[in-house]
């Protein structure tokens, strides 16, 4: 990847290759010019500096390119407790940052966000797993490891906390609407599908109506902690 600003360039440094590589030897490359970016920033971004504009296109680019190697991204907030992901997922604004704040605030040490905004899940060895990427939104909360899907929530705002797992059928679009949607291509779209129903259909999904407290950490953990 290419960068022209700090920030994308501050956020990818923790996720640097190991060793030397040449460029055509990458899986994917990721290089928009200067020039792309002053276009965007004029055309439909002009309250947006280019240094924000190049980390959020970086991002899109490769949550795009990411389709081809068997992941997807979903906008949630990713904690990470007991070796498990659990993933919380729902519109910007409606607290799942929160929500995930809650956790490390109840479980200290025990617990880490993988990814506060844009966690990607990629299918290894018939498992799926959870990565941080550079990309987390708005926050800087992002930590290159991985750890295996636990189980993904769907919150919503509500006065009492209350869980209840979902069916595959009402789960769909839920997931659909938070993850990788504008996509040129058919076959990649197709791909987004199949991951969406692999996915699940071998996790454990839940809608959760949740409010701010450290009650609604206990209500959610009680009934999706894998051990």
């Amino acid at each position: 990847m290419v960068t022209y600003y700090e920030r994308t360039r501050q956020q990818a440094l923790p996720y640097i290759a190991k060793h030397m590589w040449k460029e055509e030897e990458a899986d994917a490359v990721i290089d928009l010019d200067n020039e792309f970016y002053e276009k965007m920033q004029e055309e439909n971004m002009q309250g947006c500096s280019l240094e924000s504009i190049e980390y959020i296109y970086t991002g899109t680019i490769f949550n795009r390119l990411l389709i081809n190697h068997h992941g997807c991204m979903l906008h949630s907030s990713a904690v990470v407790v007991d070796g498990y992901a659990y993933l919380f997922s729902a519109d910007s604004g409606t607290g799942k940052s929160t929500h995930t704040g809650l956790w490390l605030e109840h479980f200290k040490e025990k617990a880490f966000i993988i990814n506060d905004d844009k966690p990607v899940l990629r299918l290894e060895n018939g498992q799926w797993f959870v990565y941080g990427t550079p990309w987390s939104g708005k926050t800087d909360l992002n930590i290159n490891v991985k750890a295996k899907l636990g189980a993904i929530v769907f919150l919503e705002r509500a006065k009492e906390n209350h869980i209840t797992p979902i069916e595959v059928k009402e789960a769909i679009p839920l997931f659909f609407n938070q993850t990788v949607r504008r996509l040129k291509r058919e076959e990649k779209m197709d791909l987004v599908l199949q991951y969406m129903e692999e996915i699940l259909t071998s996790t454990p999904i839940y809608k959760m109506g949740c409010n701010i407290s450290d009650d609604a950490v206990i209500t959610a953990y009680e009934k999706i902690r894998r051990v």
